[in-house]
């Protein structure tokens, strides 16, 4: 079904105008909600490990923060590409 879908992605993509900034809304969208909920987990956490072992506190605000960092680079990452192909767009 998968292949089917991805096949006739150009023919729907000429064939409906718009389509293709509809979707790169969306997919904008959607990297910002799951880098949002995803810094978020890690900040909680890493306030609940530090709670449990304040003393290793150094080590776990270290670890967070280097995830969050690759967390928030990805959510950059697909938002550029969203708005390249909004910008793309022929419609």
């Amino acid at each position: 079904m998968l292949n089917l879908l991805v096949e006739n992605a150009p023919a729907v993509a000429e064939a409906v105008p718009g389509v293709t900034r509809a979707i790169a809304a969306v997919g904008g969208g959607l990297a910002a909600i799951g880098a949002g909920i995803g810094i978020g987990l890690i900040g909680g956490l890493a306030g609940l490990a530090i709670a449990r072992q304040p003393e290793a506190a150094a080590e776990i605000k270290g670890n967070a923060l280097l995830f969050a960092v690759l967390v928030e680079g990805v959510a950059i990452i697909a938002v550029v590409v969203a708005i390249l192909f909004w910008l793309n767009d022929k419609g």
